[in-house]
Formats: C-alpha cells, structure tokens, sequence
C-alpha cells in the first residue's frame, strides 16, 4: 500500500471519528436537562455511629435490645384530644348577608339537629350557587350548620348572590324558595322571603364588581436552548418552595399563615410530560406560573413572590418570562402590574370582600 493510500485512510478514519464525536455530543447536547441526583448515604455510618453506646444492645447476642412500647395516661389523652380537634368536623356559619340571600326561618319551639338533618334537601346547590341551611344553638347561641345532638331554636337558609359562574337569576332564585320552603314545611316553622326583584337585582350589583376584580395573573417561562426534563422543572420549582400536587404536571407554593389552605401560586407544566413512561428523556420547553388574586390573602404578597420566583427561575434554568402573546415581562412591567394590584386590593377591602378572606374566596370560586 502506497504513502499515499496510507494517509488517506489515516485521515478518512480520523474524519470518521470526528463525526461520531459530533453526533454523540450533539446527541448529549440537545437532550433536556436533568436533576441533579441527590447525595446518596453510606449505609454502613448509620451502624458505626451507635458502636459505642453498650446500652443498645443485648449482652448475650448482639442485637439491639427491644423495648416494649408504653402508653402513658396524661400524654395519650392530649394526643387523643388533639387528633379529635382535628377531625372534627367545622361548623361555623356560612351565611353572610353581603353574599347572600337569606330567607329566616321562624319555629314555635326549638328543633332537633336530628330531625333537621333528616329534612334537609338532597343538594346543596340551587342551579349554579351553593346552597347553605343554619341553626341557632340553643345553648351557644351562635349560627351553624346544624348537627345531631343539638337543639336549635331558629334556623335561617341562604343561597349566594353570584359566583364566577354569574349572577343569581329569577329561576334560581324559585328553585331556592322551593327548596327553603319544603325544608320549613318538614320541621314545622314559618319563613319569611325577601322580594325576588331585589334580590336578583343585589346579585347583578355584587357580580359586576366580581367581574371587575376578579384578577387571574400568569407568566410564562420558555426555555432558550435546552429544553428542561420534568424532573429538573420539579427540583428546580422546589428549590422555590414549590411542592407537588395530586395533578400531574402541577405543582403548588402552600400558604405561609396558617389556617389559610389555599397556594399561593400554582406552577404547571405538560401533564403529557410528567406522565411519560421515561419522564427524564421527555422535553419540556415552557411552564406556566399563576396567581389567582381573590383566593390568596394581601399579605402573602403573592405579586412580588410570583416575580421574585419567575426571576429566579429564569436565571437558574436559563429561560425567559413572557406572556400570553410571548412578549418578553421586564421589570418595568411588573412594577406596573404590582401598582395595579394594590389599587384593586383597596377597592375589595373598603367592600370588606377582601382578596384570600373567607367571603372573597367563596365570592371568587
């Protein structure tokens, strides 16, 4: 074989080569990025550790020395009223006249929680708006839902004014006369009604001012160049204290104050994505951060936590906010909005249907 041959299957072979190297980091280059694994632990330290304390073990084979478990009297009891604290269920008013339309039940003498609940219609909603029965304890004296063992000498149904389905209209206003009036018929009382024009009238003024501060906010972050596997999304969303939800492809920033068990803000991405049988090769190049104003309280500032979270995710994933219509947020913009906001947070507060309060979410769902 000549020089000649020679050199030009050396180069051939190295240009060969050349291309596979390519492909293969082309191939690496262009696959979404993943999570980084989590630090794996020694198994063997954990034993190590207890080594020197004699007590743990038994003297005649070696194995840790078992203790049977003990119940003591003061403490169970406290746990046990704690877990049944948290089981019970809530029965604190609903009804609300600023909401709602109220109907009041008068009785001759006080009913049963029992026979009440036996008289109570078989749903709860009156065509699109939730429908809600109470009862005056007799002893605490304040409004609930009623419940057996109780006595209650008046009771008192409701059905809300307007929710984001619209405004209460004549026909669901009858059905809730219908509804209330069979109720009062079966436990022995008088209701009295108020006049159907005004009401349906009350429920077109409260879902206009609905309509005009019911503010449901979204960003957008797009990948640049590598696409991002939904495990990366997911560590890099928790690392924001974001957590996953029971829906794939969504996950949530829980409320800081407590009592309050809506998100903050809800993170979301390709369900398609999360649910793929290999998830870690599976591209995701946008997800979706949102906010819904009325169903979060004011001082969470769940604004500037949707900005500070937005941004930081931008730097560390390398993306870009956008909205809707892919036009890039700048901070400008988010100055603008947070202005915006603060005026729309007063207007619902001075209506004392303040964003995240308990009649602000009812309002706003």
């Amino acid at each position: 074989m000549s020089t000649l041959q020679i050199s030009l299957a050396v180069g051939g072979s190295l240009v060969l080569v050349g291309i596979i190297a390519h492909s293969a980091w082309s191939a690496r280059k262009n696959l979404p990025k993943q999570a980084t694994p989590k630090a794996t632990v020694e198994t063997e330290a954990a034993p190590a550790q207890g080594l020197g304390d004699d007590s743990l073990f038994n003297e005649s084979d070696g194995l840790p020395e078992r203790h049977e478990p003990s119940f003591d009297a003061d403490s169970g009891m406290a746990t046990l009223t704690h877990l049944t604290q948290l089981t019970t269920p809530e029965r604190k008013a609903v009804l609300d006249i600023l909401i709602d339309a109220i109907a009041p039940i008068a009785l001759e003498s006080p009913v049963l929680g029992e026979a009440a609940l036996a008289a109570m219609p078989g749903t709860r909603r009156v065509g699109s708006k939730p429908f809600a029965i109470e009862g005056l304890r007799e002893d605490s004296r304040e409004w609930e839902i009623p419940a057996a063992g109780y006595r209650y000498s008046t009771f008192q149904c409701g059905v809300q004014l307007a929710n984001r389905t619209g405004a209460l209209n004549a026909i669901e206003y009858s059905e809730f006369v219908m509804k209330t009036q069979a109720f009062t018929d079966a436990i022995g009382g008088e209701v009295e009604f108020a006049e159907m024009q005004g009401e349906v009238a009350r429920a077109r003024e409260l879902d206009q001012f609905a309509s005009a501060h019911d503010a449901q906010l979204s960003f957008k972050l797009r990948a640049v160049k590598t696409a991002w596997s939904p495990g990366y999304v997911q560590q890099s969303a928790a690392s924001q204290g974001f957590v996953s939800s029971s829906i794939p492809g969504r996950m949530l920033l829980p409320a800081s104050q407590p009592g309050h068990h809506g998100p903050i803000l809800w993170l979301s991405f390709d369900s398609q994505a999360a649910m793929a049988e290999d998830p870690e090769q599976t591209a995701v190049y946008e997800l979706t951060l949102s906010l819904d104003v009325p169903q979060v309280l004011r001082s969470e500032t769940p604004f500037a936590r949707m900005c500070e979270v937005a941004i930081a995710l931008a730097g560390s994933m390398d993306g870009v906010i956008i909205d809707d219509n892919a036009i890039l947020v700048r901070p400008e913009a988010m100055e603008a909005i947070h202005a915006e906001l603060e005026a729309l947070y007063d207007r619902m507060d001075a209506r004392e249907l303040s964003a995240g309060s308990v009649l602000g979410r009812r309002l706003f769902s």
